[in-house]
C-alpha cells in the first residue's frame, strides 16, 4: 500500500468519519503491510496535515477560486497532503509531492485530476508569495493562521494568558510529542525492563518525575512488541502517570475511579496498590470498559472491578465507602492537542459550558463516596482554567467538609509550578508533557 493513499484513507476517516486520529491511523497501520519508512512517512502525513490545516487551508484558498466547503472530500484532502509535502516536507521533491498526489485523485476523485494538478502546480511556484494577514492588524488571525488553531480557541487562550505565553503554546501544540511508557513493577523491575528495552535498541531515559515512567526516543512500534504484549510496559504520558501518584492509593484500600476509560490510571493505581484491595472502575461506555478488563489482564491485574455507570448519578450504596476517589473528568480536552490535533476542529466555545456543568455534577456526586479523612482528586486532560481552578474554588466553597491538599509542597521543583499553588497545572510549551491538571482534597468531616 502506498503510504500517501494510506494517509489519504486516514484523513477521510477523522474528517469524514469524525474518527479519532490515533485510532484511525493505528487501524490502517494494522490492517496493511507497510515497511517502517512507510509507516513513518503515513503517521507523518496524517499529523503533519492535522497539525497545520488551516494554515495549509489558507494556502489552497489563495490559489483556488472553489470553496473549500464544496469540495468533495478526496479532493480537498489530497489537495491537503498535496501543500502539506511542498511547503512542509523538505525531504520530498515537489515533483513527486505533485505527481504521487496527481496519481491518487485518477483512483479517488477522477473529474478533479486536472484541477488538483493546476492547484498544487500553482502553489509549487508560488511558495515563497504566500500572503499571511498582519500581526499587528489583527493579531488573533494571524496567530490563528500561523499556528492552525481556530479563532476561538486562540481567543479563550488570550483571555487566560498573555499573547508570548499563547504563542508559545500554539507552537507546542503542534509539536510531535514524546513516547512514555509506565513499566509495570507487578511483573518485572524498572532496572530490568530499561536493560530490555536497551537490548533491543531502544534508546530510553528514566523520568526524574515519576520513578517507573521512562521515555522512549526515536522510532519505534511498541504495542508490536513481546514486552508489550507481556504486559511488562503501558502507553501512557507523564502527566497522566502524576494523577495516580498524587492520589497516593495505599495496599487494601476501597478506590473509585469515577471516569475510568481507557484505564490508563486505573490501572497505574491498582500497580501503586500492588495489586491488593479493590477498585471500582466506572464508565458510561460498555466497550470502554472492555478495553480495560483487557489493559487488566495483560498486566497481570486482578482487583479491578469494572462497571457501567454514569459519574453524575448519585450511587447511594457507596456514600461515605470510599477511601481514595479519581474524578478523570470528562473535559475539552485542550491539553492534548499534540495527541490529537482533530480536536483543535471538532470543539466550539459553547461547547465548554455545558461541559463544566457535567464535571462540577460529576464532582460533587463523587465527593459523597469519600470517608472521613479520605482522599478526592479531581483531574483533567485541558489547561482552560474554566475547567479546572474555577471548578475547584467553586467546589471548596459549597463542601466546607473538604480541604485543598497541597501537592506542589512534593513537585515544585521538578515541574516548575507557581511556588504558592496548590494544584497542578502541566503545559507543553512549558513542561514538554500534555497540558494537564490535578487537584487533591481531603475529606475533614
Amino acid at each position: 500500500m502506498n503510504p500517501r493513499e494510506g494517509a489519504l484513507k486516514v484523513l477521510y476517516e477523522i474528517n469524514v468519519n469524525e474518527a479519532f486520529s490515533n485510532i484511525a491511523l493505528n487501524k490502517e497501520l494494522n490492517n496493511e503491510s507497510y515497511n517502517l519508512l512507510d509507516r513513518n512517512l503515513l503517521t507523518e502525513l496524517v499529523y503533519g496535515v492535522l497539525e497545520n490545516q488551516i494554515y495549509i487551508d489558507h494556502v489552497l484558498s489563495q490559489f483556488s477560486n472553489f470553496q473549500l466547503d464544496k469540495m468533495n472530500p478526496y479532493t480537498l484532502n489530497l489537495l491537503r497532503l498535496g501543500i502539506y509535502q511542498l511547503l512542509f516536507l523538505d525531504r520530498v521533491p515537489s515533483f513527486a509531492a505533485v505527481n504521487e498526489t496527481v496519481n491518487l485523485s485518477k483512483k479517488y476523485c477522477k473529474k478533479t485530476t486536472g484541477f488538483i494538478n493546476g492547484v498544487l502546480r500553482n502553489v509549487q511556484r508560488n511558495r515563497n508569495n504566500i500572503k499571511m494577514p498582519k500581526p499587528e492588524k489583527n493579531r488573533i488571525k494571524y496567530l490563528s493562521i500561523r499556528y492552525s488553531h481556530p479563532e476561538w480557541l486562540v481567543q479563550l487562550f488570550l483571555k487566560h494568558f498573555d499573547v508570548n505565553f499563547v504563542e508559545e503554546l500554539l507552537k507546542a501544540n503542534n509539536k510531535k510529542p514524546d513516547l512514555y511508557l509506565r513499566i509495570n513493577t507487578l511483573k518485572i523491575s524498572v532496572a530490568d525492563c530499561i536493560q530490555l528495552l536497551e537490548a533491543e535498541g531502544y534508546v530510553v531515559e528514566q523520568s526524574k518525575i515519576v520513578e517507573e515512567a521512562i521515555v522512549v526516543k526515536g522510532i519505534h512500534n511498541i504495542e508490536k512488541t513481546d514486552f508489550y504484549k507481556k504486559g511488562y510496559i503501558q502507553i501512557q504520558d507523564i502527566s497522566s502517570m502524576l494523577v495516580a501518584k498524587a492520589l497516593a492509593p495505599k495496599e487494601g484500600e476501597l478506590v473509585m475511579d469515577i471516569c475510568s476509560a481507557p484505564g490508563g490510571k486505573t490501572t497505574h493505581i491498582a500497580q501503586l496498590m500492588n495489586n491488593k484491595g479493590k477498585i471500582i472502575a466506572r464508565d458510561i461506555h460498555e466497550h470502554k470498559l472492555k478495553l480495560i478488563d483487557r489493559t487488566a489482564k495483560r498486566l497481570g491485574i486482578h482487583i479491578i472491578q469494572t462497571e457501567k455507570f454514569s459519574g453524575d448519578h448519585l450511587d447511594e450504596s457507596f456514600i461515605h465507602k470510599a477511601d481514595k476517589v479519581l474524578v478523570d473528568a470528562p473535559c475539552s480536552g485542550l491539553g492534548i492537542i499534540r495527541r490529537k490535533p482533530e480536536i483543535k476542529y471538532r470543539k466550539e466555545a459553547q461547547d465548554i459550558t455545558s461541559i463544566v456543568e457535567l464535571q462540577y455534577k460529576i464532582l460533587k456526586t463523587a465527593a459523597q463516596y469519600v470517608k472521613i479523612e479520605g482522599t478526592l482528586v479531581y483531574s483533567t486532560c485541558t489547561i482552560n482554567p474554566e475547567e479546572n481552578d474555577h471548578i475547584v474554588q467553586k467546589f471548596l466553597e459549597q463542601h466546607q467538609n473538604y480541604t485543598l491538599v497541597h501537592l506542589n509542597n512534593e513537585y515544585q521543583d521538578i515541574i516548575l509550578q507557581e511556588p504558592n499553588k496548590a494544584t497542578i497545572q502541566l503545559y507543553p510549551n512549558i513542561n514538554g508533557t500534555d497540558g494537564f491538571f490535578i487537584a487533591k482534597f481531603k475529606r475533614i468531616r
